[in-house]
């Protein structure tokens, strides 16, 4: 299981006192506000900062880093990644995963038999879709309700699914 969650990208300074401009990676960019501690990482290094405060603008977070007052201490950090340790990432509902947790779980159909590996999770409006490599080549796409996937074992590593009628129709 994943130990960090990328949670953003920082992509500019701005202002002159230390603030930096984050697109944010997380489907909970209203996470920024609960944010305490923060991994930045440029690549070549990562460091561990306080985040102080956020606040938001158009599709970004404006993120403050505790003792960090001037641009030229924050400069270094663009467009370095945002990581949170899985203890500090936003807690999780009944039946809802990380998705860096589902990527590889073997798929397997009603009666327990593996047909394939979860490759992606596409985002859409309404709910996720599985994209799911089959072990006869074929793609799946599955969409991520009730009446498809029966079960998810992250610690066993499995995904137990029903496949609705017409979802595998040979012209795919």
């Amino acid at each position: 299981m994943e130990e960090f969650f990328q949670i953003g990208i920082i992509t500019s300074t701005h202002g002159l006192k230390g603030e930096v401009k984050v697109f944010p990676t997380t489907d909970d960019p209203g996470r920024f506000k609960r944010l305490k501690k923060v991994i930045v990482d440029t690549g070549k290094e990562r460091i561990d900062l306080e985040a102080e405060g956020a606040k938001f603008f158009k599709k970004f977070v404006i993120l403050k880093f505790k003792g960090l007052d001037d641009i030229n201490q924050v400069e270094k950090y663009c467009k370095a990644s945002l990581f949170v340790t899985r203890e500090n990432a936003v807690k999780l509902k009944r039946d809802e995963y990380y998705v860096a947790d589902l990527m590889g779980l073997t798929v397997q159909n009603e009666d327990g038999a593996e047909i394939g590996v979860l490759r992606e999770v596409m985002e859409t409006g309404a709910n996720d879709v599985y994209v799911i490599d089959l072990k006869d080549g074929r793609e799946l796409l599955l969409p991520a309700i009730r009446q498809c996937v029966l079960e998810v074992d992250v610690a066993a590593g499995y995904i137990r699914i029903h496949i609705l009628e017409g979802l595998l129709d040979e012209e795919q």
